[in-house]
Formats: structure tokens, C-alpha cells, sequence
């Protein structure tokens, strides 16, 4: 199924008016999927953990939550301009995106048995990490 966002995202990548050279449109546009969706289920998670009765068991868990959703939000704005790309500086971001959604990703999945949000937000970020890595293989 296909949703409103990851229409938007692939109709902005085929209107851009200057060619994207040789990049892999597709992976692209999956990474920046995952990123705003992963940033979306990090901060909705940390805000249920806020919620939670044992809330101070949750402190490292949403303070990687928090983390992760920044970053994967730089990340998918980054992966959006296509003006002055520059190669090194998507490739470290892409790299500090994976590392915070495999750092998110362990942290919720260690409170996915008590916790539903945690277990979505894991699943996410492991998403999003996938998303970066793919995305980062065929940039080269």
C-alpha cells in the first residue's frame, strides 16, 4: 500500500528540474521514507514512555528515542536537497543515521516485551537503519 507521504516523496524526486546524476531514485526516496517515518515513531515513543507508570526504567530509552528522531529528521531533510549535493557530507549523515536507529533499535527492543510502542519504535528504527545502509551501498 502505498501512502500520501511516500507519494509526495517520490513525486518531488521525479519534479526536480536538474538531473540527480546516477543516484538510485528509488533507495533514495525509501531512505527518506524511513527517515520521516522512523523521526515520527521516535518521538511518539519517547512521549509514551513519558507516560509509562515506571517511567525513570525508561530515561536511556527515550533519551535514544529523542536522539534518533533528530537525526532522522536532519537526514531526511539532508536527502532532500539535491542543490550543491555533496557526497561526503550525505554519506556521514547517512552514517550517524544508521548508528542512532541500530543505538534506538536496541535500547526499545529491550522494553519491546513490556511495551508496544517500543516494539513499533524498534521496528522502525531497524527500518530506517536497513534504509541507510542500502542507501549508503549504492552511493558508494
Amino acid at each position: 500500500m502505498t501512502t500520501a507521504h511516500e507519494t509526495m516523496v517520490r513525486g518531488m524526486l521525479r519534479s526536480y528540474p536538474a538531473d540527480l546524476g546516477h543516484v538510485d531514485r528509488e533507495a533514495l526516496a525509501r531512505c527518506i521514507e524511513e527517515c520521516v517515518a522512523c523521526a515520527q515513531s521516535c518521538t511518539a515513543c519517547a512521549d509514551a514512555c513519558l507516560s509509562e507508570v515506571r517511567v525513570a526504567d525508561l530515561g536511556k530509552c527515550v533519551r535514544t528515542d529523542l536522539d534518533c528522531a533528530d537525526i532522522c529528521e536532519t537526514t531526511g531533510r539532508v536527502l532532500s536537497r539535491h542543490t550543491g549535493y555533496d557526497a561526503n557530507v550525505t554519506r556521514t549523515q547517512l552514517t550517524a543515521c544508521a548508528a542512532a536507529c541500530k543505538a534506538c533499535g536496541d535500547e526499545c527492543a529491550k522494553h519491546a516485551p513490556m511495551h508496544e510502542h517500543c516494539r513499533i519504535c524498534a521496528d522502525a528504527c531497524r527500518r530506517c537503519e536497513e534504509a541507510c545502509q542500502e542507501l549508503l551501498a549504492v552511493l558508494g
